[in-house]
């Protein structure tokens, strides 16, 4: 029988995207030491910071999310479309982006 406590372990360390994300671009990154996942579709990404953090050290975070997104999917986040599961999470937070229009 499988421990709960290494089913759970196993689910948590992987980034699973959320339903609107299925067949997404994916797009890992790795800003000032802290890993987040990217997953762009359309005009509309949902960044995952992977791994654990400390209160202190997920003040820049917010930050860094934004940033994360910009690097890898050459779009620019919409100003105030940044939504979290919970006010403040640094764990995952969806926004809308401004892409360049495709070159012909």
């Amino acid at each position: 029988m499988r421990s709960p406590l290494l089913v759970f372990a196993l689910v948590t360390a992987c980034a699973s995207p959320a339903p609107e994300f299925f067949g997404a671009t994916r797009h890992e990154i790795t800003l000032e030491g802290i890993r987040f996942v990217v997953l762009h579709k359309g005009n509309a990404a949902e960044v995952i910071r992977m791994g654990y953090l400390g209160r202190a050290e997920r003040v820049p975070v917010a930050e860094l999310m934004l940033r994360a997104v910009a690097e890898t999917t050459g779009c620019r986040v919409l100003p105030g479309t940044v939504v979290t599961g919970l006010p403040g999470d640094t764990g995952e937070a969806r926004m809308r982006l401004a892409c360049p229009a495709p070159t012909p």
